[in-house]
């Protein structure tokens, strides 16, 4: 069975330009264009993104 993507146009959260997405998986991680922010894919039906989550440092932990 294959994972749902979506393609479609959608505004970057950030910089509000549009961005278009090409079959694109939920929680996928892209980047806009525009501005360079990091975004993650949080809905496909409407294409949806959000500011990606900042990775935490373990400090070698």
């Amino acid at each position: 069975m294959a994972l749902p993507t979506a393609t479609g146009t959608t505004p970057c959260p950030e910089c509000f330009a549009d961005i278009t997405l090409t079959d694109v998986m939920q929680h996928e991680i892209t980047q806009c264009p525009g501005c360079g922010a990091e975004l993650e894919v949080i809905g496909l039906a409407p294409l949806t993104l959000a500011l990606a989550p900042q990775e935490e440092e373990d400090w070698g932990e």
